[in-house]
């Protein structure tokens, strides 16, 4: 435990609880708005600002790691730099609803979106510095890390079940819990810099080590599947939440919190497989779920077959937890003991970053600065829901007189009800116009699949998971969708 506890902070026993409402809070921040940031800007009209908006997220994550090595892990403490960055960012996001009030303000609410995320991201990784120097053992960052997971949740299941997922509301309620959690990071426990008066070392901060690695075939086949099957990921963060919307589903954003609660049941199952599977197996299964995912979503979409949608939904947990959490594991056996966390950096780098950010780029069309494009199709597969919007207000237009409590908006979770006046010619076109639209993540995904599977050859067997670095456990244990979380929290 570290020796920064003064007679002030909390004891041994409240410490948990303390780190938890932590926890809690910065992902309740994060789930409130990003899960269902299509549906909102669909919804009022923004929906140009997509691609933008999502890949913020990537671009920040890119960045945070660098902000954490040369400032934050040097020169104050942590909660303090937390404290001021969670304060910023969600007066930022409180802000978006009255700042970017129109659909020619497109560009500016990417901005303010962008702006957020680089406050937000260094956080993922300040909190984990945080925690692991507070608790008694490594084997209490699970039970603190998981309420992070059931901060997104809940925050998940707020919105779908006020209705607010489709509006600016999402950006105020997060704005309003990071405001809340930025005062509250003042009253955490002291926790110096963990890096203080340390020279600078730019070998580490830029990976160079860790790219050496590539000299491993097989690693290097794992590095470059893992950036490749992000791309088809993005669209399930960016899109399932307005695809679910058209299809009927009132609480959009409680429905989607089946993912992460299947993803702390499969969690808790890890384990078992990691004694029966070995990498290979593990991955591919995690890639083989993306492929079904993506091919539920498709031929869901024409008949809007409730059980196939919320089937997509749910192997969410397997697509994250056999995946993710297996290359953390693998990437920790092939890494140096001395470069593992350079090794962990350069996965989320990869995977949350590049691969994220041209998903986002690919999956909205469009070009990339301006001159890159970056609309690929395959035949119709690919081609952006041009109907998306007009079904999208056409359904809010059928429901203006209905009036849900908030029992029978939650009772909705897992069900659809489209209005009986909607335009069955519009609906149908449109869904099939979704259909085409997932159909090209899962041949991508399916690529990936066939390539993972004939190129890598490694033969070994993630190790068990108490025997990980604390930097690792961070990475490895359950969390929500888009978990960019820089592993340089040392």
């Amino acid at each position: 435990m570290s020796e920064s506890h003064t007679e002030a902070e909390p004891r041994p026993a409240s410490m948990t609880g303390v780190l938890s409402a932590m926890m809690f809070l910065q992902f309740f921040t994060w789930g409130a708005w990003f899960a269902t940031l299509g549906l909102a800007l669909t919804k009022t009209g923004f929906s140009d600002a997509i691609g933008g908006g999502y890949g913020s997220a990537p671009l920040a994550a890119i960045i945070a790691p660098l902000f954490l090595g040369l400032i934050a892990d040097r020169l104050f403490p942590s909660q303090q730099v937390m404290g001021v960055l969670m304060l910023l960012g969600g007066a930022i996001l409180f802000a978006i609803p009255s700042v970017a009030t129109t659909p020619e303000q497109s560009g500016l609410l990417v901005w303010l979106v962008l702006a957020h995320m680089l406050c937000f991201m260094p956080t993922l990784g300040l909190s984990n510095t945080i925690a692991f120097t507070h608790i008694p053992s490594q084997d209490r960052f699970p039970v603190i890390r998981v309420w992070g997971t059931i901060g997104w949740i809940v925050a998940g299941l707020f919105v779908g079940v006020t209705g607010w997922d489709g509006s600016f509301m999402i950006f105020k309620l997060g704005g309003i819990s990071s405001i809340v959690l930025g005062v509250f990071c003042f009253f955490l426990p002291n926790t110096p810099p963990p890096l203080k008066g340390q020279p600078l070392d730019m070998r580490s901060l830029l990976m160079v080590d860790a790219f050496r690695l590539f000299a491993d075939k097989n690693f290097l086949v794992f590095a470059i599947c893992s950036t490749l099957i992000c791309v088809p990921l993005a669209y399930y963060y960016g899109s399932t939440s307005q695809f679910l919307g058209q299809t009927g589903f009132v609480a959009t954003g409680a429905t989607m919190t089946l993912g992460q609660m299947s993803e702390i049941i499969f969690m808790l199952m890890i384990p078992f497989f990691f004694r029966q599977l070995g990498v290979k197996l593990m991955i591919l299964i995690g890639m083989a779920c993306w492929v079904g995912r993506y091919f539920l979503f498709s031929f869901g979409a024409p008949t809007q077959t409730t059980w196939m949608l919320l089937l997509g939904v749910a192997l969410h947990g397997i697509c994250y937890d056999f995946f993710f959490v297996t290359g953390f594991m693998y990437t920790d056996q092939k890494a140096p003991k001395e470069i593992r966390g350079q090794a962990q950096g350069l996965l989320v780098f990869l995977t949350q970053g590049i691969g994220m950010f041209f998903g986002y780029r690919i999956m909205a069309g469009g070009d990339l600065f301006g001159f890159i494009p970056l609309n690929f199709t395959i035949g119709q597969y690919g081609e952006q829901v041009s109907k998306s919007e007009p079904l999208a207000k056409a359904i809010d237009d059928a429901r203006t007189e209905q009036s849900l409590g908030f029992v029978e908006m939650f009772g909705k979770m897992f069900s659809r009800d489209l209005p009986d006046s909607l335009d069955e010619q519009l609906l149908s076109e449109t869904m099939q116009q979704w259909q085409n639209f997932w159909m090209f993540p899962a041949i991508m995904a399916a690529g990936v699949f066939v390539l993972f599977a004939v190129a890598f050859w490694d033969q070994a067997r993630t190790a068990d998971p108490s025997q990980l670095t604390p930097e690792d456990q961070a990475l490895a244990v359950v969390s929500p969708p888009l978990n960019p979380d820089a592993s340089q929290a040392e």
